[in-house]
């Protein structure tokens, strides 16, 4: 299946919302959104990463989690919500769970 991204804004949360495969043919896809969401002139104050119907993340996707992280600076937090096991067990691995909030389901505070 195909990688569909989808951005929303609500008050200072962004969301991007991911279902389908993030491999590396999908990547570019992930971090074009990761750009929009950071090129907009009101930077958000959280991001939420919607992972639901995120079927499987290949190292690639995981180097876009770290382009997230690195163009949200030490001051915006990155939330993933919804991550399946097989996706958090390719977040675990590397370490990088310590680096953002991961949740079962996210509640707006907007």
């Amino acid at each position: 299946m195909a990688l569909t991204v989808k951005i929303e804004n609500k008050g200072k949360e962004a969301f991007i919302t991911l279902a389908g495969q993030l491999d590396s043919a999908a990547a570019p896809s992930f971090r074009d959104a990761v750009d929009q969401v950071f090129a907009q002139p009101e930077k958000p104050e959280k991001v939420i990463i919607i992972m639901n119907d995120l079927e499987y993340m290949a190292s690639a996707g995981l180097r876009c989690l770290v382009f997230a992280k690195q163009k949200a600076g030490a001051t915006v937090p990155i939330v993933l919500s919804g991550v399946t096991e097989e996706v958090y067990e390719t977040i675990e691995m590397t370490g990088f769970h310590h680096s953002v909030e991961i949740v079962e389901n996210y509640v707006s505070s907007a």
